[in-house]
């Protein structure tokens, strides 16, 4: 016999599994934006010989925006902007 609290375990389980599935599935894109980004830039630092500082702040851009981000990451650096490796950061006043 099926008491309620198996029943109600039962559907607490579908639930949590419904949400991780959604929760996968939401995250999904983001990672791998994030890893042909990564890729991108691992390649142009490779091929090309440019630096690029890989921070948190890169993992977002290149998560959010993909291709294009790798590539405005990779400009960024080249002209001294931002990403750049052993760049000190201004001191608090």
């Amino acid at each position: 016999m099926v008491t309620p609290l198996e029943v109600g375990v039962l559907l607490l389980a579908l639930a949590a599994l419904v949400g991780a599935y959604r929760v996968v599935r939401a995250v999904k894109p983001f990672v791998v934006n994030a890893v042909v980004g990564l890729l991108t830039l691992l390649v142009v630092q490779a091929v090309f010989g440019v630096s690029v500082a890989i921070t948190p702040l890169t993992l977002l851009v290149v998560a959010v925006a993909g291709f294009p981000g790798a590539i405005l990451v990779v400009l960024l650096s080249v002209f001294g902007v931002a990403f750049v490796p052993g760049l000190l950061a201004l001191p608090a006043l």
